[in-house]
C-alpha cells in the first residue's frame, strides 16, 4: 500500500478540526451550565429578599429619606429639579447597600450552607454572580419608584433629560459597584455586623477619595480623583456618558467581583 501523503494531511486537518468544535462544543456547554447555575441562585436570592422583610424595609427606608429631601426640595425650596436626589442617593447607598449585602455569604458561612454551596457542582463564580445581580437587581427595584419624582418634576417645568438619564445610569453603576463591593466584605467574614462595617468602610473611602483633595501633595491628586466613585458619578450626571466613567465603573466592579471569587476560593484550600 503506498503512502499518500496528501490523504494524510487532508485526515490531520479534518481531525483537527473534529477536536476544535469539540473544545467549543464543551465550552458552550459549560457557559450554558454556568448561567443556569448562576440564574437558580439570582432567583433563590431575590425570592429570599422578598420573603423576608429585608426588601420591604430597604424599599421603605430609602423611599422615605429620598421622597422627603426631594419634596422639601420642589415644595419647599421651590426648586423643580433632581439635583438633589442626585446628592442624596450616593449617601444613602453608603449605608442601604452594604446592608442589603451583608448577609449574602456571611450568613451561609456561618450556618455551613456555603461549604455545601462550594461542594456542589457550581462555581466559584456561579455562585458570586448569581447573589450579586439578585442584590443589584433590589436596588434597581429602590430606584424604580424615584421615576415618579421624574415625571413630577417634567409636569412642573422644562426639564433638561440629558443629565436626569445620566444621573439615573450612574445611579445604577454607582449601586453595583457598592454590591459589588458588600459582597466581597461578606465573603471575608461569618459575622453580618462586620460584614456590613467592612462595606461601610470600603464604600464610604471610595466615595470621600476627592473629598480630601485638598489636604493631598499635588502628585496625588489626579490618581485619587480619578480613583474616587463620585468624581466619575459627577461626570455622568452632566449628561454627557464618557467611555472613561462606564470603564471606570465596570472595572471596579468586576474587580470585586473578581476578589469575592478568590476569597470562596480559598474556603476549598
Amino acid at each position: 500500500m503506498r503512502w499518500n501523503p496528501t490523504a494524510t494531511g487532508r485526515d490531520l486537518r479534518r481531525n483537527k478540526g473534529k477536536n476544535r468544535e469539540k473544545r467549543m462544543s464543551q465550552v458552550m456547554n459549560q457557559y450554558r451550565e454556568s448561567l443556569s447555575n448562576a440564574h437558580t441562585i439570582f432567583r433563590k436570592e431575590l425570592a429570599s429578599y422578598f420573603n423576608s422583610a429585608i426588601a420591604y424595609v430597604v424599599l421603605v427606608v430609602f423611599l422615605a429619606i429620598v421622597g422627603w429631601f426631594h419634596a422639601s426640595n420642589v415644595f419647599l425650596a421651590n426648586v423643580a429639579s433632581l439635583r438633589l436626589m442626585f446628592e442624596i442617593i450616593p449617601a444613602v447607598y453608603l449605608f442601604v447597600v452594604p446592608a442589603i449585602t451583608m448577609r449574602l455569604l456571611s450568613e451561609e458561612r456561618k450556618s455551613g450552607t456555603i461549604e455545601l454551596l462550594v461542594t456542589k457542582p457550581l462555581h466559584d463564580a456561579d455562585i458570586v454572580l448569581g447573589k450579586f445581580f439578585a442584590a443589584w437587581a433590589l436596588v434597581g427595584a429602590a430606584l424604580l419608584p424615584t421615576l415618579i419624582f421624574y415625571g413630577t418634576i417634567a409636569v412642573l417645568g422644562d426639564v433638561d433629560h440629558g443629565p436626569i438619564i445620566g444621573g439615573y445610569l450612574g445611579l445604577f453603576l454607582m449601586g453595583g459597584v457598592y454590591v459589588a463591593i458588600g459582597l466581597f466584605a461578606s465573603s471575608l467574614t461569618e459575622n453580618q455586623v462586620v460584614a456590613f462595617i467592612i462595606g461601610f468602610v470600603f464604600v464610604f473611602a471610595l466615595f470621600m477619595l476627592d473629598k480630601v483633595l485638598f489636604y493631598m501633595p499635588v502628585w496625588l491628586m489626579g490618581v485619587l480623583e480619578y480613583i474616587s466613585i463620585d468624581y466619575h458619578f459627577s461626570n455622568i450626571t452632566r449628561g454627557v456618558i464618557d467611555t472613561r466613567d462606564i470603564v471606570y465603573f465596570l472595572s471596579v466592579l468586576g474587580l470585586s467581583l473578581y476578589l469575592t471569587v478568590v476569597s470562596l476560593a480559598r474556603r476549598k484550600m
